[in-house]
């Protein structure tokens, strides 16, 4: 949902300044309703970044929903093209033999040093606010899940086949977590309703929540899973509800994707629904869910009482789990307030090397030079857990060194991965001992020269 900040920063200037469609919000959603136009992967790019809080660089939502940074460029581009054939709305550039497409949709800025990616866009208020129009409760969010649905159709449920059974057998297969563990975090999410799952980067906690929501639906359903992503200007008005402008250049009241999520689990009260929050600890966790800060609590499931906006009564329903993330090695967070602590149950993921299923997935490569990396990774761990300065929440994860096959475990993928990967985090860890790094750059050379 679009956010309207009162002050912009500075530099945080949307261009272009100068240039308009001119396609109203009845236009957007004619157009919104005609297949010929916003074809199935049309509406899943729009669909996608109003999710996402209606902004977004095309490298957050690969990250966040699949597909290719290039799906979404590239697709906007033809959407906006169809877009202008059918309307005959002017061109940016296109008098001067330049012309520039992606402004049909949306406007942009350079992404900020804080945001993945290089340029973000922001949907056109009009195409926005004519999202919130159509129900968008069926549109394939997430590329994993998609299916051979008809494109036809897409305000209509994306296919009327069922999901893909998914058990807990199936999570131990995915994921380097030992089966008792799995069970504790279980039972943990069915007492306390919200967990965190923390630890250092590349440890998996994102691969590892949306398989535990599967695990615990039974199946790989994704229109009972949400997920967004905390920043800091993540507001409650984004979360829950709040005034925005309207093209007429009055204001609405909005309901923010966590209400609408209750609202779906609430109507849905035999099957359990999942929200997964990443980055949370990045957010305002108070000023986010403000009033239902207190209804999340498993003690306060089904309680009603009275939003802040219009007095609504409104409950966060039992049946709906909250799944959150954390960097345990971001620095420029301040500690997790206790507000936060007391309702969610905290778990730790560890790196994986020392797992028997990670010991089973190295041998299984039959690369004696692999075996060398990987005990240079877990000397370099054991190096930065007995850090004062750092600790283990600051080791290598095992997602940086996973998924290969024998035929793709080269010595080159290697290099990549120390000169990419492990040697840059180096340098932001120990930006004032560059002698530590020195020391396992030449470690790593030794090891894959």
């Amino acid at each position: 949902m679009e956010r309207q900040p009162a002050i912009l920063p500075e530099m945080e200037i949307w261009e272009p300044e100068d240039y308009d469609p001119g396609l109203t919000v009845q236009a957007w959603i004619e157009l919104l309703n005609d297949r010929e136009v916003f074809d199935k992967k049309s509406l899943e790019i729009v669909a996608r970044i109003k999710h996402y809080g209606g902004q977004a660089t095309c490298l957050q939502l690969e990250k966040c929903y699949g597909e290719s940074r290039h799906f979404y460029n590239f697709g906007s581009v033809h959407l906006a093209k169809k877009i202008a054939k059918v309307t005959g709305c002017p061109v940016m550039g296109a008098h001067i033999g330049r012309s520039k497409w992606w402004p049909i949709l949306y406007i942009g800025r350079p992404a900020r040093k804080d945001e993945q990616g290089t340029f973000t866009w922001r949907l056109r208020d009009e195409l926005s606010e004519a999202l919130d129009t159509i129900d968008l409760s069926r549109v394939q969010l997430y590329a994993a899940a998609a299916t051979d649905g008809d494109e036809k159709s897409t305000m209509a449920p994306v296919s009327q086949t069922r999901p893909d059974m998914y058990t807990k057998e199936d999570f131990l297969q995915e994921v380097y977590m030992p089966e008792h563990r799995y069970e504790q975090v279980v039972r943990l999410l069915e007492r306390k309703k919200n967990i965190i799952l923390q630890g250092a980067p590349g440890v998996g906690k994102t691969f590892a929540a949306k398989r535990l929501a599967y695990s615990m639906m039974g199946e790989c359903d994704d229109s009972r899973v949400a997920m967004v992503q905390f920043h800091q200007n993540y507001s409650y008005e984004d979360f829950v509800m709040g005034y925005k402008p309207t093209g007429d250049g009055g204001f609405e009241l909005q309901h923010g994707i966590f209400y609408r999520f209750c609202q779906q689990a609430s109507a849905d009260p035999e099957r359990n629904y999942f929200f997964i929050v990443d980055e949370i600890n990045r957010g305002n966790v108070s000023k986010i869910f403000g009033e239902l800060l207190m209804l999340i609590e498993e003690g306060y499931r089904g309680v009603a009482m009275p939003l802040a906006y219009g007095g609504e009564q409104f409950q966060v329903p039992e049946n709906l789990y909250i799944i959150g993330m954390m960097n345990t090695a971001d620095r420029s967070l301040a500690i997790i307030d206790y507000a936060l602590r007391r309702r969610f149950g905290f778990v730790y993921m560890e790196p994986a090397f020392d797992t028997e299923k990670f010991a089973t997935y190295q041998r299984g490569l039959h690369n004696t030079t692999f075996d060398r990396f990987i005990a240079a990774i877990r000397q370099l761990n054991a190096a930065i857990s007995q850090d004062d300065s750092l600790g283990k929440g600051f080791c290598m994860g095992h997602s940086h060194v996973c998924g290969r096959r024998a035929e793709t475990c080269t010595d080159e993928w290697m290099r990549s991965v120390a000169e990419f990967d492990i040697i840059p985090t180096l340098d932001e860890y120990w930006f004032d001992e560059p002698e530590k790094v020195r020391h396992w750059e030449n470690v790593f050379s030794e090891v894959l020269r």
